[in-house]
């Protein structure tokens, strides 16, 4: 490894000794942690709007509009961030 490259790191864990298929695994587990974290708090928070507003949502939206577009958005940046970790790695090596 040369002495000049530093490993990545997010949010202090070096992230340099991946492989291609750990990094392309840890950008899908990204993904599906984004999405289903915002679907949970999107069904609430549409649960606490239906409730105090006396509106009838429906429940779906949260998945459709919410969810569904911020873990798409999570696994695209993860996919660039983890692969481009992987690629300096190998280009430097």
């Amino acid at each position: 490894m040369n002495a000049a490259v530093q490993p990545a790191r997010l949010l202090g864990i070096p992230l340099g000794d991946f492989g291609l298929f750990s990094a392309l695994l840890l950008s899908l587990a990204s993904g599906f942690l984004a999405f289903f974290g915002t679907l949970f708090l999107a069904i609430v928070g549409l649960l606490c709007w239906n409730i105090i507003g006396h509106n009838h949502v429906n429940y779906a939206d949260s998945y459709l509009y919410i969810a569904f577009p911020i873990g798409l958005a999570v696994l695209a940046f993860a996919l660039v961030f983890f692969t481009g970790v992987w690629l300096r790695r190998r280009l430097a090596a």
